[in-house]
C-alpha cells in the first residue's frame, strides 16, 4: 500500500501541466528595442510593403481608430505600444504600456491618423493616464488603460471606435488586430523591417482553449483569445492595440500578451475583453 501511494503521488507530479509564460517586463524586452528599430527603418525609407505576423499592410484611413504610441520613460528611454481612439479626446490601451514592474511611462505621444510612427498623422502628448486599480503586474489581468488627449476633429483618417457590451464571447468569430510591431519573431528573411501600419484577420478562440496554453491564472473571464495558428498573430510592440470586428466598427480587444516563447510558435495571443471593462471605459470618458 506505501509503495502504491508513492507511485501515485509521481504520477501526479509528473502530470502537472506545463504553461507557456507570458512577458511582463515590457518595455525593456519588447518596447524599447522595438522602437529603435521602427524608428530607424523610417529613417531608412524601408518601404517594401511586402509583408503584425503574417497579415497585410494598411492603408490609410483602413483603421481610422488605431492610435500609435511612441513613450518617453522615466529613464529617457523610448518604448513603443498601440491604442484606439473611444472618443474625440480619450484614448484606450494596456495599462503595461504605462507601468510594469520596471518601467515607467511619463508621457505617451498619440499618433492619430498615420501609417507610420514617427512621422505624419496628427501628434498628441499626454501624461494623464489612468490604469484599472485592479492592474495586476504579474499576471497582466485587468490589462487596461485610458488616456485623456486634446481634442480632435473627425477626418477619413481619424475616427473612435465604438466599445463592445454585452455578453456575446464571440467564439469562432474572424476579427482583426493591428499594429505597428514586428512582422516576425527574428530577422530571417529580411522580414521584420517593416515599420509601416499592419493588420491581421484572426479567429477568436474560446477561454478554456486559451487557458490550456497559458492556464486559468492568466486566462480568465475578461481575457479574449485569438488563435496563433499558421504563424498569424500579434507580436512584439502591438501592445496596447485593437482587435476588432464589424469591418473594424467595433473594439472588442485591448493587446495584452503573447507567448515568451515567440509570435510565429503557434500559440494564442491574449487581449482584455472590451465587454468586461465597458462600463469601465464609460465612467472615464
Amino acid at each position: 500500500m506505501k509503495l502504491f501511494l508513492v507511485v501515485v503521488g509521481l504520477s501526479v507530479a509528473v502530470a502537472a501541466p506545463q504553461y507557456e509564460p507570458i512577458v511582463t517586463d515590457y518595455h525593456n524586452v519588447i518596447g524599447i528595442p522595438e522602437a529603435a528599430r521602427i524608428k530607424a527603418a523610417e529613417a531608412a525609407l524601408d518601404f517594401d510593403g511586402a509583408r503584425i505576423v503574417g497579415g497585410s499592410a494598411s492603408n490609410l484611413g483602413q483603421h481610422p481608430h488605431m492610435g500609435g504610441l511612441v513613450i518617453t520613460l522615466s529613464t529617457g528611454g523610448q518604448s513603443v505600444c498601440g491604442s484606439s481612439l473611444i472618443s474625440n479626446n480619450r484614448i484606450a490601451t494596456a495599462a503595461h504600456c504605462w507601468r510594469t514592474r520596471q518601467s515607467q511611462a511619463t508621457r505617451f505621444t498619440v499618433v492619430l491618423g498615420s501609417i507610420r510612427l514617427f512621422s505624419g498623422g496628427t501628434r498628441i502628448n499626454t501624461n494623464s493616464v489612468t490604469m484599472h486599480g485592479s492592474y495586476n503586474m504579474d499576471t497582466f489581468i485587468n490589462d487596461v488603460a485610458i488616456a485623456t488627449i486634446s481634442w480632435v476633429n473627425y477626418s477619413n483618417n481619424i475616427r473612435a471606435i465604438a466599445l463592445a457590451s454585452g455578453s456575446n464571447q464571440y467564439v469562432g468569430t474572424t476579427a482583426t488586430a493591428a499594429g505597428f510591431g514586428r512582422t516576425a519573431d527574428s530577422a530571417a528573411g529580411g522580414i521584420t523591417n517593416s515599420q509601416a501600419l499592419r493588420h491581421v484577420n484572426l479567429p477568436v478562440i474560446s477561454n478554456a482553449e486559451c487557458a490550456r496554453v497559458f492556464g486559468t491564472t492568466t486566462i480568465i473571464a475578461s481575457t479574449i483569445c485569438v488563435s496563433g495558428a499558421n504563424g498569424r498573430s500579434t507580436c512584439s510592440g502591438d501592445s496596447g492595440g485593437p482587435l476588432t470586428i464589424n469591418n473594424n466598427a467595433l473594439l472588442i480587444g485591448i493587446t495584452s500578451f503573447g507567448s515568451a516563447s515567440g509570435c510565429q510558435r503557434g500559440f494564442p495571443a491574449g487581449f482584455a475583453r472590451v465587454t468586461s471593462f465597458e462600463s469601465w471605459f464609460r465612467s472615464r470618458m
